[in-house]
């Protein structure tokens, strides 16, 4: 039925132009942010997945550096202890000089000289080698995360071995020398307990590392799958949206057009 007072045709007409404007807003906002969900109403369980995902890829991260740094710290232990060891050889083969037939009293109070500042040395680099604070060789004991979880740690405790130390004594006669060789030998096997069990420990930093990467790379690539857009797509929708804004204009512009018309029935 034909009336003036109501315009119904621009009613509809500017219904369906704030419709499709709405879409084209919409779109522009996808394409613009890269995303999918810009607003909860655009997914609501989508966006409580992602934003899960998203707050475990951000831990992974730094699990990923807890583990290289943990990995670091160790191979500075490592560093020390490798030293010692060259000085505990160098302390054997003096002990060995010593008990040679071709050196006398004399030449072994020079020989013990040299063996009593390299003993000082070890226990200088076990005290000096430290990382952030914190002595390594012997007494490092910390915990790392390394996962999304609390508990997802690897853990370190050097005291819980045999300590490293100088092996004391002298080489001034061939009698001490001989008790040094058996000190020296049984501080080398503390070198090499705790150079595996920190070598150990680096491997297993560096396999979790690479294990946070793989896991990191692959929940990457389904949050991408729920929150990515996909811009062809939305560029398509938005084309249409543009399209169907224009025609509700001009719809619009018809419809404002109908109450002039009837009014000319009553000229």
């Amino acid at each position: 039925m034909p009336v003036v007072s109501t315009n119904t045709a621009a009613n509809s007409a500017v219904r369906f132009l704030n419709v499709n404007s709405s879409a084209a807003s919409n779109s522009v906002s996808k394409l613009a942010s890269g995303s999918r969900i810009v607003r909860a109403s655009d997914d609501a369980a989508g966006l409580a997945i992602s934003t899960k995902l998203t707050a475990d890829t951000t831990v992974l991260k730094q699990a990923a550096v807890n583990a290289s740094q943990g990995a670091s710290v160790l191979q500075v232990g490592d560093g020390a202890l490798a030293r010692i060891a060259d000085v505990l050889q160098r302390l054997k083969a003096l002990a060995a000089q010593s008990l040679s037939g071709a050196v006398q009293d004399a030449e072994r109070a020079f020989i013990h000289a040299e063996y009593n500042q390299l003993n000082t040395e070890i226990t200088d680099i076990v005290s000096d080698t430290k990382f952030n604070g914190q002595q390594i060789v012997n007494t490092y004991s910390q915990n790392y995360l390394v996962g999304t979880a609390a508990g997802d740690t690897i853990d370190i405790n050097l005291n819980t071995l045999t300590a490293v130390a100088g092996p004391g004594g002298n080489v001034s006669t061939t009698g001490a020398a001989t008790t040094a060789l058996g000190a020296i030998d049984t501080q080398l096997t503390n070198v090499s307990t705790q150079r595996a069990t920190i070598g150990a420990l680096v491997s297993r930093f560096e396999t979790r590392e690479q294990a946070i990467n793989t896991s990191v790379e692959n929940i990457d690539a389904a949050n991408s799958t729920i929150k990515d857009v996909d811009l062809a797509s939305e560029q398509s929708k938005l084309v249409t949206a543009n399209v169907l804004v224009q025609a509700a204009v001009s719809a619009l512009s018809q419809a404002n057009s109908i109450p002039q018309q009837l009014l000319r029935v009553l000229q």
